[in-house]
């Protein structure tokens, strides 16, 4: 399962761990029956865990003790702690199967889910959307508390229907408050046809789809219109409506989408020198890393202010493509290419026929996504980006992402002597403020 091991001597546990790196890492403890279940766990440092764990301890202790029962060690070098919590899940998903989920309490993420295969739709919030209506199911939030809220204000802005019945529509039913405050078109008393009932169903679908935007361009023309018209009551009504709009946008974060439309591409450090790391979350799984090799790369110095074209990460000198001896391309250009094929080496997966993803998978990825792109910014190390509208990914911001990723972890150099001669910095800064990583 982990690629690395070594057996463990209890009389001699030096041995042992003298030779495990100090380096962030998930392990696996295994005793004597390597098929009974083995302690797992996630550390920053390999070395300093498991001293604690299974070096003798003198005299009394409340420590955890595990040096008479281990025999083998088994660990995984990782970049960073999504990575960790990826195979940590990974590890225990083929141990312990569904109670994975549990072991690392991760929980369900909440959706908006729009009832479009009822014959009046609705909406509902919930923490379970079935796999073939995921493109009604809208999220995931950071809470079920906040799902119930963005759902609340959307509806203040339609006339949807709030109740939960099966309706069979008669003009005698005794309706509801929403119907008396004309909240609602009122469907249950056939106050509206079936067709005027679908067009506002539509409205709030594709509402939810684009978070807003499509319903914000609509009501931001007409805004612009009568204002030109000089109509500028009609435009202070429209802009209230344009406000209250993006209110309700506001609720909902970039990561809110149709389920299965969900992709998400992440960079993080490499466990590798020299590398970063590509993690895919695509089809309800994550995929990765594929290892991104900064060697040669330019990488701009954000301090230095400079809005030039050396801003764009590039590489330093243009590399010839294998197929065509003759022809280079730009150093800009290789870097995307390089990029989109990483990103499409895993893509191409999701048509593998030996993969299955099992719904225990799925909802732990998903989970496991939810919990970090909802962590504070400051708390929440790497960058996430969406594919654009057309599909296409924003490869330029990538890059740009990778030059601050490996920028923010370069050394800092040690201060400079006090001399009344500048000095040099520590290290050498190209034209228009760039760090230059040299390698082969």
């Amino acid at each position: 399962m982990l690629p690395q091991s070594l057996p463990f001597d209890s009389g001699n546990p030096d041995d042992a761990l003298r030779q495990l790196p100090s380096r962030k890492a998930v392990f696996a403890l295994y005793g004597e029956n390597e098929a009974a279940e083995p302690y797992i766990g996630v550390t920053p440092d390999l070395r300093r865990r498991l001293e604690r764990l299974l070096r003798p301890a003198k005299g009394q202790t409340k420590r955890l003790q595990l040096v008479s029962r281990v025999r083998r060690i088994a660990w995984q070098l990782t970049g960073s702690e999504f990575e960790s919590l990826l195979v940590q899940f990974s590890l225990l998903e083929q141990v312990y199967g569904p109670k994975a989920l549990e072991r690392m309490h991760l929980r369900a993420p909440a959706f908006v889910k729009f009832h479009g295969g009822n014959p009046y739709p609705r909406l509902t919030v919930t923490n379970r959307p079935g796999q073939k209506e995921s493109q009604w199911a809208f999220g995931p939030f950071s809470s079920r508390t906040a799902a119930d809220r963005y759902s609340e204000e959307l509806l203040k802005l339609f006339l949807l229907r709030r109740c939960e019945d099966n309706l069979s529509p008669y003009p005698e039913h005794p309706g509801c408050v929403y119907g008396e405050m004309k909240m609602c078109l009122a469907p249950c008393q056939q106050r509206c046809t079936d067709a005027r009932y679908a067009e506002e169903a539509e409205a709030v679908r594709s509402f939810l789809a684009t978070r807003g935007e499509n319903k914000l361009v609509t009501i931001r023309e007409l805004r612009d219109h009568a204002s030109e018209e000089l109509e500028f009551e009609t435009a202070a009504k429209l802009h209230a409506q344009l406000e209250k709009i993006e209110s309700v946008q506001s609720l909902a974060s970039e990561l809110v989408r149709p389920l299965n439309a969900l992709r998400a591409c992440v960079i993080q450090l490499s466990a590798e020198p020299d590398e970063v790391s590509i993690f895919l979350y695509d089809n309800g799984e994550w995929r990765g890393p594929a290892r991104f090799s900064i060697l040669g790369m330019r990488i701009q110095n954000e301090q230095s202010g400079s809005s030039s074209l050396y801003a764009q990460p590039m590489a330093i000198q243009p590399v010839p493509e294998p197929d065509s001896p003759g022809a280079a391309k730009s150093a800009r250009d290789f870097l995307e290419s390089r990029m989109q094929a990483a990103i499409d080496s895993m893509s191409s997966a999701r048509n593998s026929p030996q993969r299955a993803t099992n719904s225990t998978i799925r909802q732990g990825h998903l989970a496991l996504l939810t919990r970090w792109y909802y962590r504070p910014q400051q708390k929440r190390a790497g960058e996430v980006f969406f594919p654009l509208s057309e599909g296409r990914w924003p490869l330029k911001a990538i890059l740009r992402a990778v030059g601050r990723i490996v920028a923010a972890n370069l050394p800092k150099p040690a201060p400079a002597p006090p001399s009344s001669a500048s000095s040099s910095p520590a290290q050498p800064l190209s034209p228009a403020g760039t760090l230059e990583l040299s390698g082969s």
